[in-house]
């Protein structure tokens, strides 16, 4: 991996205040706060337009199918230029996610804290003098999955969580409890191609390790004390095709025993505390 600048060894997260939704019958809450039920739910047309129009960060935005009503496509249509992901939906769905059940034909999720961009995670890296360590998840929808994913990343030290907007879980409150609070002090940046972000970080002198079953090479043999990106795909599916033939290196962790894959995020913490161990010990020795 020659020809791509090597730094002091570390991590770390941009520290955040945690963020709060709209609440539809009049009040902010927290939501850490919140019962298991209806969390970060906001129904119906005029809740949704006066949460987009205060700001709030809707991460999810789903609209009943085959809705041809003017006032659903202007919802739809700010929630896009708010970042949000549009998902038609079956009105059964509708129903069985509503609280009120009176979502009038649209429910928004919101976020349980504000996205940044890539550009704001490799900053923070280099503000830190740290090398970068970032990792990408590949549509994971799970959202314990990505919650404990998050979780590890901030306490291993790496910078920040890179997630598709589309065919993945995004910052919802389930998220924020499985990452025990991680959420709001780890950077996460959603994007739109996965297979582009991967080229903005290349850009920007990361080498990119995808995790893969049929990678060539042991976790343990790569060098992950550089700039990197460890991408990490969904159990079972794992990386999709094109993002895999767009990383730098595929590795693999061995496994011995019968079963032949690990869960998502156990997958992701064992490969970022090797690239701990490989800067944090084998740095000193370097």
């Amino acid at each position: 991996m020659q020809g791509k600048s090597r730094g002091p060894d570390g991590g770390g997260g941009r520290r955040q205040p945690p963020a709060r939704h709209f609440d539809p019958y009049g009040k902010r809450t927290d939501f850490s706060q919140q019962d298991e039920r209806g969390e970060g739910v906001i129904e119906g047309r005029n809740a949704i337009l006066e949460a987009l129009r205060a700001g709030v960060v809707i991460d999810k935005l789903f609209i009943a199918k085959g809705e041809a009503d003017a006032s659903l496509k202007h919802i739809a249509s700010v929630a896009r230029q708010a970042g949000a992901a549009v998902v038609d939906a079956d009105r059964r769905k509708l129903d069985s996610m509503s609280v009120t059940n009176a979502h009038q034909g649209v429910i928004a999720m919101a976020a349980c804290a504000e996205y940044v961009e890539i550009s704001d995670i490799v900053k923070i890296a280099e503000e830190k003098g740290e090398e970068l360590l970032i990792v990408l998840c590949d549509e994971i929808s799970d959202p314990h999955n990505l919650g404990a994913i998050i979780r590890t990343c901030e306490a291993s030290g790496a910078h920040g969580v890179v997630i598709p907007k589309r065919r993945s879980a995004g910052l919802s409150a389930t998220v924020a409890k499985a990452s025990s609070g991680a959420v709001y002090h780890t950077p996460i940046a959603r994007v739109t191609n996965m297979t582009a972000a991967i080229n903005e970080l290349k850009k920007a002198g990361v080498w990119v390790f995808g995790a893969s079953s049929e990678g060539p090479t042991a976790l343990w043999e790569a060098d992950f004390k550089g700039p990197v990106a460890l991408v990490v795909g969904a159990e079972g599916a794992g990386i999709s095709r094109l993002v895999r033939e767009n990383c730098d290196f595929n590795v693999s962790i061995p496994m011995y025993g019968k079963i032949e894959s690990l869960n998502a995020s156990v997958s992701a913490a064992i490969l970022m505390y090797e690239a701990v161990r490989q800067r944090k010990v084998l740095g000193i020795r370097d």
